[in-house]
């Protein structure tokens, strides 16, 4: 039989109703499912990055799904309940905007995301970075640790400062990675040279990871172009050199710059 689909009580019921007929969903953990909602993450990030507002449409639905069966199990082990979730979410959303909720006054978006910071430390967080998740990828990591020590006044007057910091990350890499340092040294001093890199980035209001996916994408682009070419010349790469690569890789560049 066929259930309502109408409502939001009607997804939940539905969520329930899997927990107990179906032997996939029943065998489901929190653990089990915690990699997929990354996932999902992801795939909202590139159907918003390619303003395909149906794709968005299914991939937030799958979000919630999530949400939905995490709560369902947890209301099948009585830790809480969806209720709970959206009634936590909400008290936090009126008890952090005090401007909007309360007579706090604000000037401008900076003032809102430092009492942001002041109101979640007065929350109970030990330091200021309790709460940025170590699962993070690295880039938006590093981004996120230097915007939160930015707001508490930790940071260059201007990008002057960042500018020389970059150039000192790049010869201490460069003098250890020429002098023949260990492994260690070396993954240490290029870590260095990419925290300083983001925080450049910040600076120019550069998003560092859609930056190199951008780089990725292009890279990707050109090589596919150089597969193309050979498999036209019915040649393989063992037939060719790296000059005729480099010819190829440059028409590539060629064509780019024609569609701009």
């Amino acid at each position: 039989m066929i259930p309502p689909i109408d409502t939001f009580e009607d997804l939940i019921a539905i969520v329930r109703q899997l927990r107990v007929d179906c032997p996939w969903d029943r065998e489901q953990t929190h653990e089990s499912i915690a990699p997929l909602i990354i996932e999902e993450a992801y795939e909202v990030k590139e159907s918003i990055t390619k303003g395909a507002d149906n794709e968005l449409r299914k991939e937030l639905g799958d979000i919630l799904l999530h949400v939905v069966m995490h709560s369902v199990m947890a209301e099948e082990r009585k830790a809480f309940t969806l209720d709970d979730v959206i009634q936590t979410l909400s008290k936090k959303l009126v008890h952090r905007h005090p401007h909007v909720f309360g007579n706090a006054e604000v000037q401008d978006t900076e003032t809102v995301k430092r009492n942001w910071e002041q109101l979640k430390m007065a929350e109970g967080r030990v330091s200021i970075f309790d709460g940025t998740p170590k699962a993070l990828p690295a880039l938006q990591r590093a981004g996120r640790v230097q915007e939160k020590a930015s707001k508490v006044g930790f940071d260059w007057p201007d990008r002057t400062g960042v500018w020389e910091k970059v150039r000192e990350e790049v010869e201490e890499f460069y003098q250890e990675a020429e002098s023949g340092a260990s492994q260690e040294k070396m993954t240490e001093e290029f870590g260095d040279l990419l925290f300083a890199l983001v925080n450049i980035a910040r600076f120019l209001e550069i998003h560092p990871e859609e930056a190199l996916q951008g780089t990725i994408n292009k890279f990707i682009d050109r090589f596919q172009h150089i597969e193309n070419r050979l498999k036209e010349e019915e040649k393989s790469f063992e037939d060719v050199d790296l000059e005729a690569m480099d010819e190829f890789w440059n028409e590539a560049k060629q064509q780019e710059r024609s569609m701009r």
